[in-house]
């Protein structure tokens, strides 16, 4: 024992008493007894399943004509975490905030419009006789190349390459059947119709135009109504709901979706 320890033995112990565990610098998680310190958010991977209804989530509130008109952002990405997380596809799932939406829906968006760009390629570089997956396989090379990074959000390209906003102007070039020539029309199979097909075709175009039309606006109506209803028991507390509103709001978000 020290010399300073035989003289002053009470305060040394009165020291040992209050000394804190050692904190350990590479743990993921503070010790529990460390006053002050936080424990991190461990960050948790978004699922595949996750990707294509926050896709859906995102589709369905920007379209709608509900909502569409002076809509604040913050309330834009609230709606889309409510619809997010009442997914009856996600059940059993941890639920987002709507941040979080926010912010994979941004890395989504940024990484699709890239491959985009890169299949869009592809397709203006494909040779005679290359499949559909010989241009993909082409466009992956293409966004490594550019990128220097795999793109792994496929299935994300997938739900949207047939929206306005990422569709390929370029058309994939159709395989010629092996060996055999080219089929020319005959001249009988190209005719003009005849005098009275044309006059009864003038004539059904109009009602078939106006039935359209009037098509059109009733899926309109059915849908706004739909809405209605679905935001209407959003805004209700879960914990009053019947089990005949629960479950047509289950419905309402799966036709949504």
């Amino acid at each position: 024992m020290d010399p300073f320890s035989l003289h002053y033995p009470g305060f040394v112990n009165m020291l040992a008493s209050q000394s804190s565990p050692p904190l350990d610098v590479d743990s993921a998680e503070a010790p529990v007894t460390s006053p002050g310190l936080v424990k991190p958010v461990e960050r948790r991977k978004w699922s595949t399943k996750e990707d294509i209804v926050l896709i859906s989530a995102w589709l369905n509130t920007s379209k709608d004509p509900i909502v569409s008109n002076e809509q604040k952002l913050g309330s834009f990405w609230k709606r889309i975490g409510e619809y997010f997380n009442s997914s009856p596809h996600l059940v059993g799932s941890l639920p987002r905030h709507w941040s979080q939406c926010k912010q994979r829906w941004g890395r989504v968006n940024a990484e699709v419009c890239r491959f985009v760009g890169c299949h869009e390629s592809a397709l203006k570089e494909q040779s005679s006789g290359q499949t559909e997956n010989d241009v993909m396989k082409a466009a992956h090379d293409i966004f490594f190349n550019d990128y220097n990074v795999k793109f792994t959000l496929e299935h994300c390209w997938r739900e949207l390459r047939f929206d306005q906003k990422w569709r390929s102007h370029s058309q994939p070039k159709e395989k010629s059947k092996e060996g055999g020539p080219q089929v020319v029309a005959d001249e009988e199979e190209v005719r003009p119709p005849g005098v009275k097909a044309s006059k009864a075709a003038k004539r059904k175009k109009p009602n078939e135009a106006a039935f359209d039309r009037i098509q059109t606006i009733i899926a309109q109506k059915n849908t706004i109504s739909k809405q209605k209803i679905l935001d209407r028991l959003l805004a209700k507390n879960i914990d009053t709901l019947s089990d005949h509103e629960v479950a047509l709001k289950n419905k309402l978000i799966s036709e949504m979706l």
